[in-house]
């Protein structure tokens, strides 16, 4: 089993046991990322669609800090023949989002590209987001694992684990993400009634009209109607 299809079944686990990834606060519950301010309904209340357009007029992070979380995000979910990219998905952009509605994100994670760009700076003489592909994992290796990780690096471990975290939360909670996990969720099956032979061990059986009405698959997404007296019209 490959790193993705491991993450994969970690999240399949936690989806069974309704406790989904709470991003890095696990006080708070995850935001969910409305994917447009202009739609009418998306499950708030106008108060909270009030505060949701606040947060869209604001912004935290500055062009290059978005660029660093752009490339940290890919590096963390790459792009490969079978999977999409971190990028695909818009993490980052539900990142921008959750750092304006969850702000205790935002002291760790601006801090975190600032130590990312001095450690570069420290190894190669550059900030993070230009060196080059090889020497990004270089130094992401080095703060990638917890229990690994040398002492005066641990600064740098809270900062990528706190970016795993809410990339893999942004990602596999995107369309394409649930897709991918293979997770349908409560969804309707066909039910066709009872089995005749069922039925006919106890005497039972269907009258013609009601399965014309009750149990035809091609309208069963149809709203049933009934006359004033409670008898079903269709």
């Amino acid at each position: 089993m490959n790193r993705r299809d491991s993450i994969k079944s970690i999240l399949l686990g936690s989806v069974a046991t309704g406790i989904t990834f709470h991003g890095c606060n696990p006080s708070e519950p995850t935001a969910s990322l409305p994917q447009t301010p202009d739609l009418p309904q998306y499950g708030r209340t106008d108060k909270e669609k009030l505060r949701d357009q606040k947060l869209f007029e604001t912004s935290f992070f500055n062009e290059h800090e978005l660029l660093t979380i752009a490339v940290l995000c890919d590096i963390i979910l790459p792009k490969s023949n079978q999977y999409n990219s971190a990028s695909d998905t818009d993490v980052k952009e539900f990142i921008d989002f959750i750092v304006r509605d969850m702000e205790a994100h935002q002291i760790p994670l601006r801090g975190g590209i600032m130590w990312l760009d001095g450690f570069s700076n420290k190894i190669y003489n550059k900030e993070f987001v230009v060196c080059t592909e090889e020497e990004q994992l270089h130094i992401c290796d080095q703060i990638a694992y917890p229990e690994e990780t040398k002492p005066e690096l641990i600064q740098g471990e809270a900062f990528f684990t706190r970016m795993r975290n809410l990339t893999l939360t942004g990602y596999y909670t995107s369309k394409k993400g649930i897709e991918e996990l293979g997770y349908k969720g409560n969804t309707p099956n066909v039910w066709d009634g009872v089995p005749e032979h069922i039925l006919s061990k106890h005497g039972f059986k269907y009258e013609e009209e009601w399965l014309a009405k009750c149990i035809n698959n091609s309208n069963r997404g149809d709203v049933a109607k009934w006359d004033d007296k409670g008898n079903l019209i269709s």
